[in-house]
C-alpha cells in the first residue's frame, strides 16, 4: 500500500505523545482508517503508551471516527497505557455525551489540563 501524507501532527511533551489533527473535518472513511492506523502504530511502538489526542482543529467527526477512537482507547488500555482527549468543540462534546463516551474517555478542557493530569 502506498504511503500517504500524514493527517496528524505528532509531538512529544515530556513522556506524552501528543497527537493533533490537521484536518478540520474527519469525515472521509479512508482518512479515518489512515489516522487510526497511524495512531495504532504509535501505540504499538510504545511499552506503556501515554497519549494525548487534541481536537483543537476539529469541527466535525463521523461515527467511524468515534469507533476508531474506541479502538485506540482499547489498544492503549491493553498495553497498560493512558489516553486523554482535549480541546473538544462543544458540539462534538455533545456527541460524546449523547453516545455516553464521556464515561469511557478522560476528557479535558485544554491540552495543558490534560498534560498536567498525566503527572
Amino acid at each position: 500500500m502506498a504511503s500517504s501524507e500524514s493527517r496528524l501532527r505528532i509531538t512529544e511533551r515530556n513522556t506524552v505523545t501528543c497527537v493533533e489533527f490537521i484536518d478540520r473535518n474527519i469525515l472521509d472513511e479512508m482518512n479515518v482508517q489512515a489516522i487510526s492506523d497511524e495512531i495504532g502504530g504509535l501505540i504499538d511502538g510504545a511499552d506503556s503508551p501515554r497519549m494525548l489526542i487534541s481536537f483543537a482543529n476539529v469541527d466535525h467527526l463521523t461515527s467511524a471516527a468515534l469507533g476508531a477512537l474506541i479502538t485506540i482507547r482499547n489498544k492503549v488500555k491493553g498495553k497498560e497505557g493512558e489516553l486523554r482527549l482535549a480541546d473538544i468543540d462543544p458540539q462534538i462534546y455533545e456527541v460524546f455525551e449523547i453516545t455516553r463516551l464521556t464515561g469511557l474517555f478522560n476528557i479535558h478542557d485544554s491540552t495543558d489540563d490534560a498534560l498536567n493530569a498525566f503527572d
